[in-house]
């Protein structure tokens, strides 16, 4: 049982730590697949 809990423990922290790094490196959309010659908006 105790290996259970320490891996479940262990998979929540995995997730967390892969969710922060992903929206740190996630760029917008309109960033990250326009050119200069686009515009975008107003």
């Amino acid at each position: 049982m105790k290996t259970f809990i320490l891996a479940c423990v262990t998979a929540v922290v995995i997730a967390v730590v892969g969710g922060v790094v992903l929206s740190s490196v996630q760029e917008q959309a309109d960033k990250a697949f326009s050119t200069s010659g686009v515009r975008l908006g107003a």
